[in-house]
């Protein structure tokens, strides 16, 4: 029945990328919207700065470092762009998703590595590729409560160096040993053990409730929504080029280079670019559904998981004119979303970015910058699809009508989680960050941020350039 329903949506859809081989990316001059949108919190809290380290891929550069190393390096790097002193801060949140055992709380070991004040509380988050996002909106949450006024937030992940579990039944054996009091009882124990208890315990690839991959459930949304291979292969050429003449540009000043312990290697710029011709990508093979399946090493961020480390700071806008610190942005609105984790796993922008325009009173027509989260090139073209039909508005969201397609010379302008990578709690902070430096660089005046994430959830948020920017 869902597959069903996802077809009747991609009848009812034109081809919004039927154009994407011929989008030119530039500066835009078009007018930006008039709108204001009104502050919920009473506080005008401004996104100051974000900062990050190179995202690479995992068994590279950062194979032999802990999370917290990443981490560090943001937070410290942060206080150094923003000018902003480390005793001022007064409250730091970081997200992770899959946790490092020896820092049971990544965002209090991290900071105080960073030389951050022990007096400094702070708190670890977890939700699966929106860690600093979720980190950021408890930032606004504390803010707005009145409970603090600088607050730092970020995320981190490293997937070089997972931990991974003894065999379930390997531990209880052990655990029962530890409270065994004769010799007789060990014995009588390690009589129980098999071969098979040496089996280890991975971390879930899968989604919980479904059992499936993300890729294989793009593959699902992508045929139900009839988006083809070369559809996907074009999208994901666009984001690796858009990435790369963005790095040759120097438009990704969120980068802080990190020098690698132990050698004079300095490193300056994501690890997993790659600008490749279509012909090289059509020669690539089903990756999660075999034969049949269009998601390819190149058409999915999931291929290739990646190292890395984001940090930004959050205030009310009159303590940054008290602090004398000049923010790049306002963070307007927000909403999560959450549907069908079987099915509709990978909609959450595409049921997100109606919600947050409606909640802020824009339209798509008012956004001047997107940044959204490419998990897959698939996912991405589905949302699309979805966005712009009425059928899927009416069915699935309760609506009168589509809220329409954005304008693709605006969308993910610099690339996307596709190119750069996506480590999974440090991708937010990125998404944020090069929404307010491009509405900066392009003269705009609201962003739109959407990601989806695991377990058929997502998020939008609006992001307004600060006048002093």
């Amino acid at each position: 029945m869902a597959m069903q329903v996802a077809f009747g949506v991609a009848r009812a859809s034109p081809n919004p990328l039927l154009t994407i081989k011929n989008v030119s990316v530039r500066c835009l001059a078009a007018q930006a919207s008039t709108k204001a949108v009104q502050d919920k919190t009473g506080k005008n809290i401004v996104f100051v700065d974000g900062v990050r380290t190179p995202f690479l891929p995992s068994g590279t550069d950062y194979q032999k470092l802990m999370p917290h190393e990443l981490a560090r390096h943001a937070l410290m790097n942060l206080s150094r762009r923003t000018g902003i002193p480390r005793d001022a801060v007064q409250y730091i949140v970081y997200g992770t998703v899959i946790q490092e055992v020896k820092t049971s709380n990544i965002a209090r070991d991290s900071a105080l590595c960073a030389g951050f004040s022990e007096k400094i509380p702070a708190h670890t988050v977890t939700q699966a590729c929106l860690g600093s996002v979720q980190a950021m909106t408890s930032a606004i949450g504390l803010i707005a409560s009145g409970a603090y006024d600088v607050v730092a937030a970020g995320g981190v992940e490293t997937m070089s160096d997972v931990p991974i579990r003894l065999n379930r039944n390997l531990r209880s054996m052990l655990l029962k040993m530890n409270k065994a009091k004769t010799p007789l009882q060990k014995l009588q124990l390690l009589s129980k053990f098999r071969l098979s208890h040496l089996a280890p315990e991975l971390p879930a690839v899968a989604e919980f409730t479904s059992g499936e991959t993300m890729g294989k459930s793009a593959d699902r949304l992508s045929a139900a929504f009839q988006v083809s291979r070369q559809e996907q292969d074009d999208y994901a050429r666009r984001s690796h080029q858009l990435a790369h003449e963005a790095h040759e540009k120097g438009y990704l000043t969120d980068i802080v280079p990190f020098p690698i312990p132990g050698t004079s290697k300095v490193v300056s710029r994501d690890g997993g670019v790659r600008v490749s011709t279509p012909e090289q990508l059509a020669k690539l093979k089903p990756a999660f559904i075999k034969p049949h399946g269009t998601v390819t090493a190149a058409n999915a961020s999931f291929w290739y998981l990646t190292d890395g480390a984001s940090a930004s700071i959050l205030m009310p806008e009159k303590k940054a004119k008290e602090m004398g610190v000049k923010p790049k942005a306002y963070l307007r609105d927000y909403i999560y979303v959450s549907q069908d984790p079987v099915h509709q796993l990978l909609l959450g922008p595409a049921y997100a970015i109606p919600e947050v325009l409606a909640r802020a009173g824009l339209t798509v027509k008012d956004i001047d910058v997107w940044e959204i989260h490419e998990a897959f090139a698939g996912q991405i073209v589905a949302n699309l699809k979805a966005m712009d039909s009425d059928w899927f508005a009416k069915t699935h969201m309760n609506r009168s009508e589509k809220v329409g397609v954005p304008d693709l010379a605006k969308w993910n302008n610099w690339g996307g989680s596709l190119s750069i990578g996506h480590p999974f709690a440090a991708t937010g902070v990125r998404l944020v960050s090069h929404a307010a430096n491009r509405l900066v660089k392009e003269g705009g005046r609201y962003a739109l941020v959407a990601a989806c994430a695991a377990g058929g959830q997502g998020v939008g948020l609006i992001v307004e350039r600060h006048p002093d920017a």
